[in-house]
């Protein structure tokens, strides 16, 4: 199959696509998805698929926001792809990003003998459900063959040499993941690289390159970019490149120090808010400083004098 020229026709058929999902929860939603791709023969061992699929959305939820859901796993399957389509009218909760209910899952389990089919569909639809019009074509579908056609023409994408479309929280993890490993203790390692091998086996392997070759050398691979500043090399980025990675969830890459660049999380933006509001209250502070330590001075001098003469007053007194 030639990738570059594929789409999400080629494996999703009518018969994998259930207009009106009858569960109400992620994991029954997840297992109605499943079971019909065990009817269909897409997939012979339902446990083990449910498995990993459970182990990845524990690792990190599957939703990308905008009512929208992508759990996967990386299990052998009778096919290259395996692929089922779910909708919800009322919406299903997927703890996505921006606690929106998730109204259409996209189930994904593929072959690990093609790693590099995951990222080149996942960049498709990524690219194509990013923009509004295509997201309401899906959820405004009337039935199931309407669904469908929009569904098919979606094509595969390949990650632009700039930028990985919608990975960089998994990266990030994986980072940090890293990082625990190093100082560990023995008890922690086994599910600590459980959680390693899970992010790795669905990231393009040049993208995984790389990023080994960055921690290797520097320790780290990924950097937060704040107020358009790489926080590796403190170097700014350009507007437009700092515009784009602003609440973004793709990856891109410094073009002074070459580590990936992400944005930062709700809470770690709330910290830098909060740490730059600090220093200009310091800064201010320091400021008024100086101005006020003459005024302080010249009260003491004058309160001064009246102790003295109180104090010789008294002993006049006594005397």
């Amino acid at each position: 199959m030639n990738l570059k020229e594929a789409s999400f026709g080629e494996f999703l058929k009518p018969s994998q696509v259930i207009f009106e999902l009858k569960s109400h929860e992620k994991l029954e939603a997840i297992e109605e998805l499943l079971d019909s791709l065990v009817k269909q023969k897409l997939i012979s061992n339902r446990n083990l698929t449910l498995t990993r699929i459970i182990d990845r959305e524990n690792l990190e939820p599957t939703a990308l926001g905008h009512g929208l859901a992508v759990p996967h796993a990386r299990v052998d399957t009778e096919s290259q792809m395996a692929v089922a389509v779910g909708r919800s009218a009322e919406g299903i909760d997927f703890s996505a990003p921006d606690s929106r209910p998730v109204r259409l899952i996209i189930l994904v389990v593929w072959n690990p003998t093609l790693p590099g089919l995951f990222n080149h569909l996942f960049s498709g639809l990524a690219s194509f459900l990013i923009k509004p019009d295509n997201r309401d074509r899906l959820f405004s579908a009337r039935d199931k063959n309407e669904l469908y056609n929009v569904l098919s023409q979606i094509p595969l994408a390949f990650p632009y040499e700039d930028r990985i479309v919608n990975r960089a929280s998994l990266l990030k993890k994986l980072q940090d993941i890293e990082l625990k490993i190093r100082r560990a203790p023995e008890a922690r390692q086994e599910e600590l690289q459980k959680h390693r091998a899970l992010i790795r086996e669905e990231l393009d392997q040049s993208l995984l390159a790389r990023f080994d070759l960055l921690m290797d050398r520097y320790g780290y691979a990924v950097s937060e970019i704040i107020d358009g500043v790489c926080q590796s090399c403190n170097m700014s980025v350009s507007t437009q490149m700092a515009s784009a990675i602003d609440e973004s969830n793709d990856i891109y890459i410094c073009e002074n120090c070459g580590k990936y660049l992400v944005s930062p999380g709700k809470k770690e933006k709330e910290k830098a808010v909060a740490k730059e509001k600090s220093e200009k209250e310091k800064i201010e502070a320091e400021k008024k400083g100086p101005a006020l330590a003459p005024a302080a001075r010249t009260s003491q001098a004058k309160k001064a004098p009246a102790v003295k003469v109180k104090v010789k007053a008294g002993k006049a007194r006594k005397n």
